[in-house]
């Protein structure tokens, strides 16, 4: 056979086919025959412009990694949703396609030598304060990066940066500006506001049946029940396999002695304190100033305890006498701990001490070391931590088995019964979840839907909830969408009904009682709430009544206004007058003011550039 292909290989069949396979390389690369079958769709288009479907899973999985190291060493992958982050990074690349092609259009360039320079001068490709190839070539590594990938992504972020600063840039505010937005942040109203339920009058407020039949024949096609599946599942618990009775005296007698050898003796101090808070009545200022007067009079004798009960604003100490007990330097934020451990005398005081919770005035009440524990004392959280990291062997191996046996049986039986778990069973779960753990889990949604699952009856893989369970389902029953009958909707109707023709009652007899007010009638059954020099921050005005009596002109006053409240209630609006506060500000707080302000207004500018790119753009998501 070989001999008659040899043979056959010189005719002018296979000669042609050899020169097509030449011209189809030279025209389209390797590329076109390896992917004639399995070009992969890209992850989306923009105005006709591939972005690849590689370059998005390279963006989750930097996401992803930048995601878990801001969570900490104890970040749990599972808590993160996949499918929320592959959205979020493929709308970035689609943003910075669309940036990318307005930069190209503007003729915007970056010479490969702009590139080498920003390169050279990162810090964290230096060493010694010089550029090194090997610690360039590390931080790329372990971001996931190779060095023409990097620079592939330098160049398009740089290039979009350049026109983003240009709308920065030249943006700016006058003075005249600056000075008005000062007044209108400082401007303080007078005003009154009374809320009328909705409530009061949805009691009084009544529909006929023929009503709510009405609006279900009018709705009957688009009231559906969401689809649904019911699992089946066992659940693997690594807490059921911490057992400290199994864990031999001689283990925990070893770990014990191997602690007594780490033993450092970490000083603890007691602590008293006197805390005088920066908050929305103090601002740091005055809170310096009180600590100041207090830490005179202690100078001159004044009983620290007492001017704690009377003057300090921690609620947990202020009563002891400011006493705070033994702590060590961990338990403490850094300020107040260095100025603890700085005493040298039990009853220095120190000088006001400013953290993130306002000023302290702290006292050294006492110093002593840490004992080591005798074995008696710590064998109990020693077994338990032998058991712990033996429970967590087992789980992983458990788990293991949990994977083989889930993928080769044809239900949940069998992994029950070997693992001695128990199947249980779900409420019935839709799509967009449930109101038990499960349903509350992206990947037991995804797993649950999946066409394994939902046609095939397969069990799951394992799926981890978190670092300590595991779960492996199956779908039991599949609930198809149904339309849903007059006497399951019938009550939400009628509420609805309900609700509306109340709201429009209500409507009219508060518009009502607003033309009479600004007839110059008096209400004298509206019960006023007022406050007077509201700002735009006041907690004693509500925040949507609030923000909305600063958008109202205030030409003259007294001004009446309605309002339509979020809870579905009604508020009359009553603007009794206006304080305009007569701020100057210095030449630096200008300065600075006219900065900030010119680069707020350069952001929306540019945001609205990018905004109007998307709306002109076409733009298909595979």
């Amino acid at each position: 056979m070989l001999q008659s292909i040899r043979d056959n290989s010189k005719g002018i069949i296979a000669k042609i086919i050899v020169g097509l396979i030449a011209i189809t390389f030279a025209l389209f690369g390797v590329e076109s025959l390896i992917g004639l079958g399995s070009k992969e769709k890209p992850a989306a288009e923009v105005n006709g412009e591939d972005i690849a479907r590689i370059d998005l899973m390279r963006g989750v999985d930097l996401q992803r990694r930048q995601l878990l190291m801001q969570m900490g060493p104890d970040a749990d992958p599972t808590l993160l949703d996949d499918a929320l982050l592959e959205r979020r990074v493929l709308e970035n690349l689609i943003e910075q396609a669309l940036l990318i092609q307005s930069a190209e259009r503007q003729g915007l360039f970056l010479s490969e030598e702009m590139l080498d320079q920003y390169i050279v001068s990162t810090p964290d490709f230096q060493v010694n304060g010089r550029f090194d190839r090997n610690q360039f070539e590390l931080v790329l590594r372990n971001a996931g990066f190779t060095p023409l990938m990097y620079r592939e992504l330098l160049r398009k972020e740089t290039l979009t940066d350049q026109e983003r600063a240009a709308y920065l840039l030249s943006s700016f505010t006058t003075q005249d500006e600056v000075e008005r937005i000062v007044r209108l942040d400082q401007q303080t109203r007078d005003v009154a506001w009374v809320r009328i339920p909705l409530l009061d009058v949805l009691n009084d407020t009544q529909v006929a049946e023929s009503e709510i039949q009405a609006l279900y024949d009018q709705r009957a096609s688009s009231l559906q029940t969401p689809e649904q599946v019911v699992l089946e599942y066992v659940l693997l618990d690594r807490n059921d396999f911490v057992d400290p009775s199994l864990v031999s005296d001689d283990e925990v007698r070893g770990i014990y002695e191997q602690m007594l050898m780490d033993f450092v003796s970490e000083e603890e101090r007691a602590v008293s304190h006197i805390l005088i808070e920066v908050d929305g009545q103090r601002d740091a200022l005055a809170a310096l100033a009180k600590a100041q007067e207090l830490y005179l009079e202690l100078q001159e004798g004044a009983d620290f305890a007492e001017l704690a009960r009377n003057y300090s604003d921690d609620p947990g100490s202020a009563s002891q006498g400011g006493v705070l007990g033994y702590l060590g330097r961990e338990a403490l934020v850094d300020a107040f701990a260095d100025a603890l451990f700085q005493m040298e005398q039990e009853g220095d005081v120190s000088e006001p001490v400013q953290t993130e919770f306002g000023y302290h005035l702290i006292r050294l009440d006492g110093v002593r070391k840490g004992e080591r524990p005798s074995f008696e004392e710590a064998a109990y959280d020693l077994r338990l931590e032998i058991a712990e990291r033996e429970a967590e062997m087992r789980y992983v191996e458990q788990m293991e088995r949990l994977a083989d046996l889930s993928f080769s049986s044809a239900d949940l039986i069998v992994p029950a019964e070997e693992l001695d778990l128990v199947i249980e069973r779900s409420e019935p779960i839709s799509r967009d979840g449930g109101s038990d753990f499960l349903g509350r889990n992206s990947r037991v949604l995804e797993a649950a839907f999946s066409q394994d699952l939902l046609r095939d009856r397969l069990n799951s893989l394992p799926i981890e909830l978190d670092r300590e369970r595991a779960v492996v389902v199956r779908v039991r029953e599949h609930l198809p969408s149904r339309q849903i009958t007059f006497d399951e909707a019938r009550d939400e109707l009628e509420l609805e009904l309900i609700t509306a023709r109340a709201t429009e009652k209500l409507e009219q007899q508060v518009s009502e009682w607003l033309s009479a007010l600004q007839a110059g009638e008096t209400l004298d059954h509206l019960q006023w709430s007022e406050v007077a020099g509201a700002d735009r921050a006041d907690s004693r005005v509500p925040s949507e009544i609030r923000q909305r009596f600063f958008g109202l002109s205030a030409d003259s006053t007294p001004r009446y206004d309605l309002m339509a409240l979020r809870d579905g209630s009604f508020a009359l609006l009553r603007l009794d007058a206006v304080e305009h506060a007569q701020t100057a500000l210095s030449d630096e707080e200008m300065a600075l003011m006219m900065s900030l302000l010119g680069a707020t207004l350069g952001q929306q500018e540019y945001q609205n550039r990018v905004d109007s790119l998307r709306s002109q753009a076409t733009i298909k998501r595979n």
